[in-house]
């Protein structure tokens, strides 16, 4: 769908036409008593529509053009699922509508108001990557936390669907199911694919297996992520690890992914890929199945306190395998702490919570994400800096999921913020 057709959708479902210009072709006077539902998918443009044509109330759906003959075009008069429009809207009609049945359907000029038209050009067209970003400070505080509300459990919505994918990729098991949001977010961004990809290569029940031994499990991780190929490496430790891969590879049957390539250029010694697995491996060791304990704790320092591990001894000293750094502890900083339990903890309670009908777990969930402090980022300094400041995690979250779906799309039609604009100057404050 072009932007000029979203645009004529838009003017359609708000009523921001001017009501007097709704006539048919043949010169009937149109009331709109309700516009319908808009959809989205295949299939007319707005489903129940009641429309009063002349004398007559019709029930029934909408299609929208920007002009006429896109209905041929689109092949709607061969589709039976067009049989039950019964007004055809466009802003410019050039030709007569048929149906499947040889019917022909009413038809009106819609027109888009100068404002509007005005107001979502320098929206959708803009260079900004925030295209309302001047306008934001402006906006009533109570309408901009509302949305930002609504946005936050939007975004816990599409992970939580996500969620349920993986659990039916591995038979409705939370377990494995956490262990892979676990382990894709140890990648933090810049590495995040590939360490869902070692996830996904190393069922969690190996990794239960040894979790009295927590070299077995280095030597597992370190081995599917394809670490442990370098020749010639003279290291006690990871010749050990070596060893130990060598042997559970050809117990289990395991794979080495060799394509997978670990970033670790302009990013901090703290963040390293290895040193990342090192602090995973020894997570997994020491909580063994670590879901059944998030869903006993509420406490959010308890929550915080089943994440607190050091990897083991030989990192104390290095970042990477053979090169040695000076001895400092090596657990996952507070703000480290702080995305694993927002990306993980949050959506998993959620989803959680949400599949077993529990409103408790899901309130947990949205109070979990309060608690904490605000996320720092690119996309959170760059709404700072318009005039939005966030208050904990919850509205932060609720900022990328504006950036991501609404801004970087331009689905400023969609968007609370984008409507207050769009109508402000039309009477629609």
């Amino acid at each position: 769908m072009n932007t000029n057709e979203q645009l004529l959708h838009y003017v359609w479902m708000f009523r921001l036409f001017p009501s007097a210009s709704l006539k048919t072709v043949d010169g009937q006077d149109v009331e709109v008593i309700d516009p319908g539902m808009h959809n989205r998918d295949a299939g007319p443009d707005f489903f129940n529509a009641k429309i009063k044509i002349g004398d007559k109330v019709w029930a029934g759906n909408v299609e929208i053009h920007c002009s006429s003959d896109e209905w041929v075009k689109h092949g709607h008069p061969h589709d039976k699922a067009y049989n039950s429009v019964i007004l055809h809207l466009a802003e410019n009609v050039n030709a007569l509508v048929m149906n499947q049945r040889g019917q022909q359907i009413p038809q009106c000029v819609l027109t888009v108001p100068d404002d509007i038209r005005a107001n979502a050009d320098y929206l959708l067209f803009s260079l900004n990557r925030i295209p309302c970003k001047q306008f934001l400070n402006i906006l009533p505080i109570s309408m901009l936390y509302s949305w930002l509300n609504a946005l936050s459990v939007e975004r816990l919505e599409r992970k939580t669907n996500e969620i349920y994918a993986h659990l039916e990729r591995f038979n409705h098991s939370w377990d494995e199911t956490f262990y892979l949001l676990l382990t894709r977010n140890f990648g933090f961004g810049l590495n995040t694919e590939e360490f869902q990809s070692l996830a996904l290569s190393l069922p969690f029940n190996y990794i239960l297996r040894h979790s009295d031994n927590l070299l077995q499990i280095e030597a597992l991780m370190f081995g599917q992520a394809g670490m442990l190929n370098e020749e010639g490496l003279r290291d006690t430790y990871y010749c050990s690890l070596k060893k130990e891969y060598t042997f559970l590879k050809a117990k289990y049957g395991l794979k080495c992914r060799e394509d997978l390539f670990f970033k670790s250029m302009r990013i901090r010694p703290r963040s390293f890929p290895q040193l990342r697995i090192a602090q995973l491996a020894s997570l997994l060791q020491r909580s063994g199945r670590l879901f059944s304990h998030i869903l006993e704790e509420e406490e959010i320092g308890e929550l915080r306190s089943l994440f607190h591990t050091a990897p083991s001894e030989y990192w104390e000293t290095h970042y990477s395998f053979g090169s040695t750094s000076p001895k400092m502890d090596k657990q996952p900083g507070e703000a480290s702490l702080d995305i694993l339990l927002i990306n993980t903890v949050v959506p998993m309670l959620f989803a959680y919570g949400r599949k077993t009908n529990s409103e408790k777990c899901c309130d947990r969930a949205i109070r979990l994400m309060e608690a904490l402090k605000p996320e720092r980022n690119s996309i959170v300094r760059e709404f700072a800096q318009a005039g939005v400041i966030p208050r904990h995690a919850f509205d932060t979250q609720a900022l990328i999921q504006l950036r991501k779906e609404y801004c970087d799309t331009r689905k400023c039609l969609y968007c609370r913020i984008g409507h207050k604009l769009l109508t402000s100057a039309h009477g629609n404050k």
